[in-house]
């Protein structure tokens, strides 16, 4: 699916949808991190030669408890870092079941989480900014 070129990537997020809702998290409220008490989605940054999908499904167990099996993932796309830097970040979505849903065992980054409905994350302030954007171009493939 995704495909790390010469251009290398720092991160992955994945937007999981289910019933007209996204898993999102309210994100810890410090100061030296970036976003601070926005509504965030899972993922984070690359490790070591991790591959774009492995980082996405890696930070997603980790934040949520969620084995989340690669072949799930419906979207991907690649965009320009929010650090304006030249790197790359992944975008991708899924879809999660109830199932998966009741299985989800928040991990110790951020303050909670929540099943958002999408027209609430998409019109957020407390949104991360460019999520919302990811979120739409998904919205529109899916």
């Amino acid at each position: 699916m995704a495909e790390s070129g010469p251009r290398s990537f720092i991160g992955s997020k994945l937007a999981l949808l289910c019933d007209g809702s996204i898993l999102v998290y309210r994100r810890d409220d410090r100061a030296d991190i970036p976003f601070p008490d926005c509504w965030d989605l899972p993922g984070g940054g690359r490790e070591g030669d991790e591959t774009p999908e492995a980082c996405v499904l890696r930070e997603t167990f980790e934040e949520f408890g969620l084995v989340y099996a690669a072949k799930r993932l419906i979207w991907s796309r690649p965009y320009p870092s929010w650090r304006d830097d030249g790197s790359i970040s992944w975008f991708f979505g899924g879809r999660l079941t109830h199932e998966d849903i009741a299985a989800i065992r928040f991990g110790d980054e951020g303050q909670h989480w929540t099943m958002m409905p999408v027209a609430d994350y998409l019109a957020s302030p407390d949104a991360v900014p460019h999520h919302r954007d990811h979120v739409r171009d998904l919205l529109a493939y899916a």
